[in-house]
């Protein structure tokens, strides 16, 4: 049974005349009769009267419901896929790392509301490997997380280079090393830390550091929130690594002291990440071309702001 065949069915079913089913498909009137004729043999039964008008059989009375609602479901999926490849999407979901949400986001998803207003944006904070993990399995559109070749090395993935970042030591004005203008890692050796969650890129890559330097780092406390990293470092016994970005403007806060660390540096790359299929529908591809330009234009500002201050 295909789908043409029950079209043709409906279109003598609606006429009442094999003729005039042809000419409202826009085909010859052997052509509705091959199709009918062929249905009807798949089915086992006649599905029209065939003396005077084109009645239908207690079969062809059967079927008539069935068919409206195949071919009903078939033209809305086609509808919908039309409007895909429009840019008449519903809906774009991303999901960010907490900084990237904080600060680079919002800018872009203004300036994306005003060209795509009909386009509902949902966001969600998440660390990279719980974002690569949603988009891979079609719950989100495009995931902005920490480069991990491990998770995006697949064919389907279309990687954009945002930026990079150094990872920076937070510390209470009050702290031992505050004192010191150059703090080596071996000087963090056994400190109480604010550390992320599992499944945050960032707390992998500063344990993969201190694993390479052969020290100690004590994680004694986890969070997935960047604030609370302020608020919790401020209480004078914690320290934390963190993105440069967000530390930017904790430099103006008196209870607090950012330094970066000597040699080697640790840096992160941020990239946003999305799919083949996705990156073909006009509201994503304007996302992605339109949060490549806004942040690579914006990052090197605000640091050479903060550098400048």
């Amino acid at each position: 049974m295909r789908l043409e065949q029950l079209q043709a069915f409906l279109a003598v079913a609606e006429t009442g005349n094999f003729q005039q089913a042809a000419q409202k498909c826009g085909v010859s009137q052997s052509t509705i009769s091959r199709q009918v004729q062929s249905l009807e043999a798949t089915v086992g039964l006649s599905l029209f009267h065939r003396q005077g008008n084109a009645k239908l059989t207690l079969g062809g009375d059967r079927l008539l419901p069935h068919a409206k609602k195949i071919c009903q479901i078939w033209a809305t999926a086609e509808q919908e896929l039309t409007d895909l490849q429009a840019g008449k999407q519903t809906e774009l979901c991303v999901a960010g790392i907490p900084s990237a949400c904080a600060y680079q986001l919002p800018p872009i998803l203004q300036k994306f509301s005003r060209a795509y207003p009909n386009v509902q944006l949902r966001v969600t904070t998440l660390g990279s490997d719980r974002a690569l993990k949603v988009l891979k399995d079609g719950l989100i559109d495009i995931a902005i997380v920490m480069n991990n070749p491990f998770l995006t090395a697949s064919s389907e993935m279309v990687i954009t280079r945002l930026y990079e970042e150094k990872i920076q030591l937070l510390l209470p004005a009050q702290h031992p090393l505050s004192k010191k203008e150059v703090i080596t890692w071996r000087d963090l050796d056994n400190f109480p830390q604010a550390v992320f969650k599992d499944g945050y890129g960032l707390q992998r890559l500063v344990q993969d550091q201190f694993n390479r330097q052969g020290i100690r780092l004590n994680a004694a406390l986890e969070l997935n929130a960047l604030e609370a990293f302020r608020g919790v470092v401020k209480q004078g016994s914690l320290i934390a690594l963190l993105p440069e970005t967000f530390l930017v403007e904790l430099n103006y806060d008196p209870d607090l002291v950012v330094r970066s660390l000597s040699e080697p540096n640790l840096t992160r790359e941020i990239v946003l990440v999305t799919t083949i299929d996705r990156i073909q529908i006009p509201p994503i591809q304007y996302f992605c071309k339109l949060a490549a330009e806004m942040v690579q234009q914006e990052i090197p500002v605000i640091l050479k702001s903060a550098l400048s201050s």
